[in-house]
């Protein structure tokens, strides 16, 4: 352990130095890491240009702590790493990502949530402490009593307040390696929700999330960790797991896949070509091209092309409370009419500093069981009307659902329709705070698309 903590005392000299040397240059910085990012595709990205800072040193676990049940990593940490490290002593973080190569620090930065986050929030709500490098070379250590604004804000910021360099959070201990899985069919989404409901209502599960197939057709995916099964079932290779929820009332997976098991189709960005969920293809090319990481990084090699699109496909996650899905989901099925659309459950355990005062009433004005939130994953849908940008339609109609879009995918927001969600005053603090120099970009900039 002190071996490690020293290493890693010198890993942050070192890169604190040379983010000091390209802030002299006063060029636009971002950020080198071993995976690759997991925000959507955006071909006239501006980051292809930036001089970047090198952190693909930072990669270690450096504790994981069974007495107290918490992990220290550093956060270039990717999941599927450290669900191997944790599970060997028994245990598992709280929340899980579903692609196997988001980041400790990625998962922070970008609010990353999947099935447990009904129980638990957000990875983030399960954090205890982070390093922090700031954008003038500092390096701070924020918890809920130390530099509490920091910690408070640093999540959701992606990138743009200060470089998230270590982060100690909560393990979770197992009794078993496999899941059990349940798949519940509804034949409309108020039954589908409904019995969603009772179920994070009741907690009687360690999982759940939902998969709409089609308005006719809606499934809510509950799983169990188990010590023993009759059979296992494996979706890395020619089988693919979100078809199997349409069709399986019941299924066995590692512990392992289970957490993973969107990771081989990206959710299902496969469809969008469809020799990818050939089994004959998926045989003998599935290892360079199927997976999230294979996947984004060729969506990456052809930006250039994607250029050439009038509108991008629709990649996105919405965060609709729970008090007005099912009436976002009316107009979505009327409007877009996209399927499979992901539905998973997020509890928010207390109302952040960045979400602005106006949301925070309407969140506010909702029953304690009704502030639940809704996960709504749009994957792939085609963005070629005419008349409608359907990014832009969805984003206006959010307002109306009490909704927000995340920042995953570039945005068209106005900065008053911008910063009418996302709370500009604090924001504007802490930025001064940690980024006084303006080194990392503002986060209106980064993700509006006038800006790129």
């Amino acid at each position: 352990m002190l071996a490690k903590v020293q290493e890693h005392q010198e890993k942050m000299e070192k890169i604190a130095g040379e983010l000091g040397a390209l802030a002299k240059l006063k060029a636009p910085l971002c950020l080198r890491k071993n995976s690759v990012p997991h925000l959507v595709p955006n071909p006239k990205d501006p980051r292809f240009a930036k001089r970047k800072l090198d952190l693909r040193s930072l990669n270690q676990i450096l504790e994981i702590d069974t007495g107290a049940n918490t992990c220290t990593a550093e956060s270039g940490v990717a999941f599927d790493q450290l669900v191997h490290e944790t599970l060997k002593h028994q245990r598992i973080p709280m929340v899980v990502p579903e692609l196997k190569t988001v980041t400790v620090g990625g998962a922070v930065s970008g609010c990353s949530l999947e099935s447990m986050s009904y129980l638990y929030g957000g990875f983030h709500d399960t954090c205890l402490e982070y390093e922090i490098l700031t954008g003038d070379g500092r390096v701070i250590t924020a918890t809920p009593e130390k530099n509490s604004d920091v910690f408070q804000m640093i999540h959701g910021s992606y990138g743009t307040l200060g470089i998230i360099t270590k982060v100690k959070f909560k393990l979770l201990p197992v009794a078993g390696h496999f899941v059990k899985m349940s798949y519940h069919t509804f034949t409309n989404v108020s039954n589908f929700f409904s019995f969603m409901r009772k179920r994070w209502e009741a907690k009687d599960h360690h999982f759940i999330d939902g998969i709409i197939h089609s308005p006719s057709q809606c499934v809510v995916c509950l799983g169990d960790i188990v010590a023993e099964t009759p059979f296992i079932s494996s979706y890395q290779g020619v089988n693919i797991y979100y078809k199997s929820t349409a069709t399986r009332s019941i299924d066995y997976l590692t512990l392992k896949e289970y957490f993973f098991r969107y990771d081989t189709e990206c959710h299902w960005l496969t469809r969008t070509f469809p020799p990818l969920e050939n089994k004959l293809v998926r045989l003998l090319l599935g290892k360079k091209l199927l997976g999230s990481t294979n996947l984004i990084k060729n969506s990456r090699r052809l930006r250039h092309l994607m250029a050439l699109k009038r509108r991008q496909d629709l990649v996105v996650d919405v965060f609709v409370p729970a008090f007005s899905f099912e009436e976002f989901y009316k107009w979505y099925e009327k409007e877009m009419n996209f399927f499979p659309l992901w539905a998973i459950p997020y509890r928010m355990p207390s109302i952040y500093p960045w979400v602005s005062e106006g949301y925070k009433t309407k969140l506010k004005s909702a029953s304690e069981s009704d502030r639940m939130i809704i996960d709504c994953g749009v994957y792939g849908m085609k963005n070629s009307h005419p008349q409608i940008d359907y990014a832009r339609l969805l984003e206006q109609k959010l307002f109306e659902f009490s909704g927000m879009k995340t920042l995953i995918s570039k945005n068209s927001y106005s900065e008053e329709e911008f910063w009418s969600i996302f709370h500009r005053k604090h924001y504007l603090q802490m930025k001064e705070k940690l980024d006084p120099h303006s080194i990392f970009e503002n986060i209106y900039d980064k993700f509006n698309h006038k800006q790129q």
